[in-house]
């Protein structure tokens, strides 16, 4: 199992925001702030790591018919650790997540890798597929966070660029603005990683035949 590999394919390869289009409520709500997208991204990873580890260590003891409640119990029991400590720790990040941190149990990514991959490999590789999601899902949210605040907000986590916060176009701080920047990051990503069609890889092969 190649380390690097796993993160390459949970960063870039599987990106869940980018190229498998999952976790599109938070996405789409709390990047008004870069900072905000890194904390919702690593409680996420966080949730992520934890349940993968013990589905893949209960894989062999959970009855098939109840395994998704079951996923769901203990997706459920990581996101309340990470709410009870976000909201003793980083209080003005928790209040800032809202809704979106406890709604963490039903974001399709996390139960997705359980039943999809945890329930079907080792406990380390369960958890490197988690941390390697996570970590894919932090950068997205991290990137369309930055995107978001400077043109929306004039600032980089909560720093003014020029002095003072001057908005360049307050349309990127409100709903619109985050589809814009998503569906721009996405064809921008798929324009730089577009592949050949098969029939072109056929026609360079004759030619070079």
């Amino acid at each position: 199992m190649s380390i690097l590999k796993e993160l390459k394919r949970g960063i870039f390869l599987e990106n869940p925001t980018f190229r498998l289009v999952l976790g599109m409520c938070p996405t789409l709500a709390i990047t008004t702030l870069a900072i905000n997208g890194i904390g919702m991204g690593l409680a996420t990873t966080a949730v992520l790591i934890g349940s993968n580890v013990v589905v893949a260590a209960l894989k062999n003891v959970i009855p098939s018919q109840v395994r998704i409640p079951s996923y769901i119990v203990i997706i459920s029991t990581f996101v309340t650790i990470i709410s009870m400590l976000m909201e003793a720790y980083v209080y003005p990040l928790y209040e800032a997540l809202g809704i979106f941190l406890p709604l963490i149990v039903v974001n399709c990514i996390i139960l997705g890798r359980a039943e999809a991959y945890a329930s079907k490999h080792s406990i380390g590789k369960s958890a490197l597929d988690g941390l390697a999601i996570g970590l894919g899902f932090t950068l997205s949210l991290t990137v369309i966070g930055v995107i978001r605040e400077i043109l929306g907000a004039g600032s980089i986590f909560g720093y003014a660029l020029t002095g003072e916060n001057v908005s360049m176009a307050t349309i990127f701080s409100l709903p619109p603005g985050a589809f814009f920047t998503l569906g721009t990051l996405m064809a921008l990503i798929n324009a730089l990683t577009r592949k050949k069609s098969p029939r072109k890889k056929t026609v360079a092969a004759k030619r070079e035949a």
